[in-house]
C-alpha cells in the first residue's frame, strides 16, 4: 500500500497572499464581485491535488474573535490592520467551495490555525501518516518532525520548498527543532506583535542558544552575559519567556482526529461546477472538472471589460510586476500563486558587458563615442550620502542596454579633479540628454568639482513618481517591478553599517565595477520603459517642463544653503527647557502626584483614574487610555491640565525635533544648512525636505515661529527676502468652481474670510466679528480638505447642529463650490483619478470601495488633490522662471528656501529693489487661473523678520 499523505493548509496565510497578489489588478467578475482571493486560494488547492496527489486533505482556519493568547497577552496581534473587505466577502464563498470539493474546513473557537494543524499533524504522525503543512508562516517550523514537513511557497523561484528536520536546523542555525520557539521568544515576531527581548536579533539569539540552550536558561544566566546584552536580558527576560509561550503552538487542541474524515475522494462535480460558473472561473473549471468549451476558455482569457476606467491598462503601464501580469491574463498554467516570478533575472543570470576603464586614453575614446549619442545614463559612486560633502569614487556610464563602463577616481582630490574634467565638456553639452535615477544628487556631487550638468534630463525616479505617485520609487524596487530584475544590493559591498555613510572609497575598482555599471544599465532600461508610458498618460509635458526642469533649480538652492545662528538656537533651547519645567510643575500640582509626562500609560491613569476627568474615556487596542492630541484638545477648554499637557508637548517637540537638532545639520564645509528637497515623496506634488525638514517647522504658534529667527542672511551685505502666496488654495478653488461670489471677493480685494462670514452668518460685512471670521476661516480651509460637519464641530468647539447649519449655509451661499465638489467626486469614481491644472494625476482606486472609511478618505482626496497639487504646480513653475531670470541677470542674490507656498531669498542689498519688483510678478503670473493671485512679501535680517 502506498504511503498515506496528508496536506494541511493554513487558510488565512494563503488567502491573504492571494489577495495581495491580485491587489494591483483586481479580478472583478461581471457582477462586480472581487474574486481574486478566492481564485488564488483555490488555484493553490488545485495545484496540490494535481501535483502531489495527497490521500488526505484539510484546511485549517483561525477562529473569529480572541484566542487564549489574547487572554494571556492583550497586545497579541494588536498591530494587525483590519481584515480587507474583499477577504471578508470571500470567506463564505471559500467555505462553500471547500464543501463542494469535499475538503474539511477545520476550525475551533479560541484556537488558531497553527494550533489545529499542529494537533492534527502530531496525531497523524502517530497514525503513520506523512503530513505536509502548507503555509508561509515561519512559526510552523517548530512542528517539523519525523513524518511532519513544512511545505513552504518559494518566493525566489518555482514551486515549493519542503523543509524537514535538517532544513529547519540549517535555516535557524540551531541544534534542535524545538529551539525554533526559543528563537521566536528571543527575537520576537513583529507580525504577531510578540515583543521578544529588546535588542536581540537572529545572530545574537543563535549565539545565546548555543551557549545556554533555552530562553529560560539564558534569562537565568543573564548575569554571565557580558555588557549591555546581559543588562537587556536581565531587564526584558520575563518578556522573552512570555514571548516564547505566545509563540508555542498548542498541540493539545480538543479537536477530534479521524483519518477517514480527512480522506480525499474528489469533488462534488455538479455542486462545484455551479459555484465556478457563478464566480466565472471557466478556465479553472476546465482544469479541474474538464467540462468547459474552448469558446468559454477564450472568453475568460480576454481582457476584463466589465469595469469602466479611462486609466491606462496596468499591464501596459507597468503598474504590475510580471507575476501580477500573469495573473491578470489568467495564466493558470503557472506552477503556483507566488509573489515572486520564477524567471527573475539578476547580474549573475544575465548576459552583460560591464567594463572597467582606468586609463585616460580609454576614457577619451569612450567620450568620443558618447559625444555622438543623443542620450546616455550616468551614475556617481561617492564617499558620502550628503552630496555637499561627497567626493567622487567613480563614475558609471551606459548608452546602450546591457553595456556599461565604470571609471574609478583617485583618492587624491587634485588627480580626481583632473580626471573628471575630461568629462566636463560632455556633461555640459546641452544637446545630449542625461539620464539618471535621482539625478539631482549626481548633479550636486559634480558641482563640488565645478562641473555643471546641462541639457535635457530624464530622471527615472521622477518619471515613476508621475506615473504612480503613491508607490515606492527606489531603483531596486523599480527593477523588480518593471524589469523582473534583482539588483546587486549595496550591502553586499559595504555592509549594513557602510550603507548609512554610503562610503565606497575603501573598495577596489574591481569590487565596484559590476554594482556601478548595473545601476547605470538598469536606469537606462527603466528610462526606456517609462518614457512611452509618460506619453500615453499625457504626463510628458509636465515631466519635461516642470519636474525635470525643477531639478537644477533645487540642486542650486541646496548648494546655496542657508546660514543659521546656532547661538540663538542654544539660547532658545534653554528658554524652552525652562518653560517646560515650569509647566511640568503646574501639571504635577494639579494632578497631586509626580509622574512621567512622556508615558501615555501613566498620563492616562492620572487623567482618568486619579482625576476622573472623563468616565467614558477611550482606550487603545492595548487597553491603555488614549491620550493623543485630539483627546486632549477636546478636554482643554474644560480642564486646565489638558491644556498644560498640550503646551508641555509642544515645548518638548520644538526643542527635541528642531532647536536641539538643527545645529547638527550645519555643514563643516561652509557653516550653512543644506536642506535636501524631495520631489518624489508627497503624492500631491508638493515638495518635502529633510536635514532639516523645513516644511514641518511649526508656524501657527509664536513659539514655533521663533525658530525662524535662527535663519539669517549670509553676511552684512545681504538681507533675507520672503515672498508668500496669499490664500492660494482658496483662489484656486474659486477658479475651479467658478463660484462668482468667491471670484468677486478676490477681484475686489475683499478679505475672503470676512466676506464668507458675512454671507454664512447673514450679517453686514462691517458687523462681522473676529469670532465670525475665525469660524468662516475654518470653513473656508476645512472644506478644501473635505472636512465634515462633525469635524468642523470638533475644531471650532461647537455643537454638531451648529456646525451642520454653518456648512449648509455655506453651500447655499457658495452653491457653485458644492456643485464643483460633487462633480469632482463623480468624475473620480468613473476614472479613479483626479488631475491638477497641469495634468498631474492622483490615483484613487479606493473611491469605489464598499468600505465607507476608505471611500470617504478617497473622496476627500479627490476634492483636495487637484487644488493642493495645482498650488504645487504653480510655485514650481514660478521657481523655474525665477531661477532662469536670476541666472540671466547674473545676480549675486540667491533663492535659498522653499516652504509650502513661500520662497525665501538671500538678497545682495544692491539687488533688493529689482528683486522686490520682479519676484512677486513671476509668482503671480506663473499660471493663469483667471483669478488674481496675491503675494505677500517682507525683508529682514532673519527669516522671522522677513516673513
Amino acid at each position: 500500500m502506498s504511503q498515506k499523505k496528508l496536506f494541511l493548509l493554513d487558510a488565512f496565510a494563503l488567502i491573504y497572499r492571494a489577495h495581495f497578489a491580485f491587489s494591483k489588478n483586481p479580478r472583478i467578475n461581471s457582477k462586480g464581485f472581487n474574486t481574486g482571493a478566492i481564485l488564488g486560494f483555490v488555484n493553490v488547492i488545485v495545484e496540490i491535488l494535481t501535483k502531489e496527489k495527497p490521500t488526505h486533505f484539510g484546511i485549517c482556519f483561525d477562529s473569529p474573535g480572541k484566542t487564549f493568547r489574547h487572554d494571556d497577552f492583550p497586545e497579541y496581534k494588536a498591530n494587525r490592520d483590519a481584515q480587507p473587505e474583499e477577504i471578508t466577502a470571500s470567506i463564505p464563498v471559500i467555505f462553500q467551495i471547500l464543501e463542494a470539493m469535499q475538503i474539511p474546513a477545520l476550525r475551533l473557537s479560541g484556537f488558531e490555525a497553527d494550533d489545529i494543524a499542529g494537533t492534527i499533524a502530531k496525531k497523524a504522525q502517530q497514525a503513520g501518516i506523512e503530513t505536509y503543512l502548507l503555509t508561509t508562516d515561519k512559526d510552523y517550523m517548530q512542528l517539523v518532525d519525523q513524518k511532519i514537513f513544512m511545505y513552504k511557497p518559494n518566493f525566489l523561484g518555482k514551486g515549493y520548498e519542503v523543509l524537514g528536520i535538517p532544513e529547519v536546523l540549517a535555516k535557524w542555525d540551531i541544534e534542535r527543532v524545538d529551539q525554533v520557539i526559543d528563537m521566536l521568544g528571543l527575537m520576537g515576531d513583529s507580525v504577531d506583535n510578540i515583543p521578544g527581548i529588546k535588542g536581540v536579533g537572529q545572530k545574537t539569539a543563535v549565539i545565546l542558544l548555543k551557549e545556554y540552550g533555552t530562553v529560560e536558561n539564558i534569562v537565568a544566566n543573564a548575569h554571565l552575559v557580558k555588557g549591555k546584552m546581559g543588562e537587556k536580558i536581565a531587564e526584558f527576560g520575563a518578556m522573552g519567556i512570555k514571548s516564547k509561550e505566545l509563540a508555542t503552538i498548542d498541540l493539545h487542541v480538543p479537536i477530534a482526529f479521524n483519518e477517514d474524515d480527512l480522506l480525499y475522494n474528489g469533488p462534488d462535480a455538479e455542486k462545484l461546477g455551479a459555484i465556478f460558473d457563478e464566480l466565472e472561473f471557466r478556465t479553472l473549471k476546465t482544469k479541474l472538472l474538464g467540462n468547459t468549451s474552448a469558446a468559454e476558455i477564450k472568453q475568460e482569457k480576454s481582457p476584463d471589460t466589465t469595469k469602466k476606467s479611462s486609466k491606462p491598462n496596468a499591464a501596459e503601464t507597468g503598474q504590475m510586476n510580471m507575476f501580477d501580469a500573469q495573473i491578470a491574463a489568467n495564466d493558470f498554467s503557472h506552477e503556483t500563486v507566488a509573489i515572486e516570478n520564477s524567471s527573475r533575472k539578476s547580474f549573475y543570470t544575465s548576459t552583460n558587458n560591464y567594463q572597467l576603464i582606468e586609463s585616460d586614453e580609454e576614457i577619451k575614446e569612450l567620450i568620443s563615442y558618447l559625444e555622438v549619442q543623443s542620450e546616455f545614463c550616468f551614475d556617481t559612486e561617492t564617499t558620502s550620502l550628503e552630496a555637499i560633502e561627497a567626493k567622487l569614487v567613480g563614475l558609471a556610464i551606459c548608452y546602450t542596454e546591457g553595456e556599461a563602463f565604470y571609471i574609478p577616481f583617485p583618492k587624491d582630490q587634485e588627480m580626481a579633479k583632473t580626471r573628471i574634467n575630461l568629462f566636463k565638456e560632455l556633461l555640459s553639452n546641452d544637446q545630449i540628454t542625461k539620464i539618471g535615477q535621482n539625478i539631482k544628487y549626481d548633479i550636486l556631487v559634480l558641482k563640488n568639482y565645478n562641473i555643471e550638468v546641462k541639457g535635457p534630463l530624464f530622471d527615472t525616479m521622477l518619471a515613476h513618481y508621475l506615473l504612480y505617485p503613491d508607490k515606492r520609487h527606489n531603483m531596486d524596487t523599480l527593477a523588480l517591478d518593471y524589469l523582473n530584475y534583482e539588483t546587486i544590493h549595496i550591502e553586499e559591498l559595504i555592509g549594513k553599517k557602510g550603507v548609512k555613510q554610503g562610503n565606497m572609497a575603501d573598495l577596489a575598482p574591481s569590487e565596484i565595477v559590476n554594482y556601478a555599471c548595473e545601476d547605470a544599465d538598469i536606469t537606462l532600461q527603466l528610462k526606456n520603459k517609462f518614457a512611452p508610458w509618460l506619453e500615453k498618460c499625457n504626463q510628458t509635458k509636465l515631466f519635461n517642463e516642470v519636474e525635470t526642469a525643477l531639478v537644477p533649480v533645487l540642486a542650486t538652492m541646496e548648494r546655496n544653503g542657508v546660514r543659521i545662528d546656532t547661538d540663538a538656537l542654544h539660547i532658545y533651547s534653554k528658554e524652552l527647557i525652562a518653560e517646560s519645567l515650569e509647566i511640568q510643575t503646574k501639571i504635577f500640582d494639579i494632578a497631586g502626584v509626580e509622574f512621567n509626562l512622556s508615558s501615555p500609560k501613566q498620563l492616562g491613569e492620572v487623567l482618568f483614574d486619579t482625576l476622573k476627568l472623563d468616565p467614558k474615556a477611550k482606550k487603545t487596542k492595548t487597553g491603555q487610555y488614549a491620550t493623543g492630541e485630539e483627546i486632549l484638545s477636546e478636554m482643554a477648554h474644560e480642564h486646565e491640565i489638558a491644556a498644560l499637557i498640550m503646551d508641555f508637548r509642544e515645548l518638548q517637540k520644538l526643542n527635541s525635533t528642531y532647536v536641539e537638532k538643527m545645529p547638527n545639520n550645519v555643514s563643516k564645509i561652509d557653516g550653512k544648512i543644506h536642506t535636501s528637497y524631495n520631489q518624489a515623496v508627497a503624492a500631491t506634488g508638493r515638495l518635502s525636505s529633510v536635514n532639516p525638514n523645513l516644511q514641518n517647522i511649526p508656524i501657527r504658534t509664536a513659539r514655533g515661529r521663533e525658530i525662524r529667527k535662527a535663519f539669517i542672511a549670509s553676511d552684512d551685505e545681504h538681507v533675507l527676502y520672503a515672498a508668500d502666496y496669499s490664500q492660494i488654495e482658496l483662489r484656486i478653488m474659486a477658479a475651479f468652481s467658478q463660484d462668482q461670489s468667491m471670484i468677486d471677493s478676490f477681484n475686489k480685494g475683499l478679505d475672503i474670510h470676512s466676506n464668507t462670514a458675512s454671507k454664512v452668518f447673514g450679517v453686514p460685512l462691517e458687523e462681522v466679528t473676529s469670532e465670525h471670521r475665525r469660524k468662516a476661516k475654518m470653513v473656508n480651509f476645512g472644506l478644501i480638505y473635505g472636512i465634515s460637519a462633525f469635524g468642523l464641530a470638533q475644531r471650532l468647539g461647537i455643537s454638531r447642529t451648529e456646525a451642520k447649519e454653518i456648512v449648509d449655509n455655506y453651500f447655499t451661499q457658495f452653491h457653485a463650490v458644492k456643485t464643483y465638489m460633487d462633480k469632482v467626486i463623480n468624475n473620480a469614481r468613473d476614472q479613479e483619478y483626479v488631475e491638477t491644472i497641469l495634468g498631474r494625476r492622483r490615483y484613487l482606486p479606493e473611491i469605489n470601495s464598499r468600505n465607507q472609511t476608505q471611500r470617504g478618505f478617497a473622496e476627500r482626496n479627490a476634492i483636495n488633490a487637484p487644488i493642493q497639487g495645482s498650488a504645487a504646480d504653480m510655485i514650481k513653475v514660478a521657481m523655474i522662471r525665477i531661477h532662469a531670470w536670476m541666472k540671466e541677470e547674473n545676480l549675486k542674490s540667491r533663492m535659498i528656501l522653499q516652504v509650502h507656498d513661500e520662497l525665501v531669498f538671500d538678497v545682495y542689498k544692491p539687488d533688493l529693489a529689482l528683486i522686490q519688483s520682479k519676484i512677486p510678478e513671476f509668482m503671480r503670473q506663473a499660471i493663469d487661473f483667471g483669478v488674481p493671485m496675491e503675494v505677500g512679501t517682507g525683508v529682514g535680517k532673519t527669516w522671522l523678520e522677513a516673513h
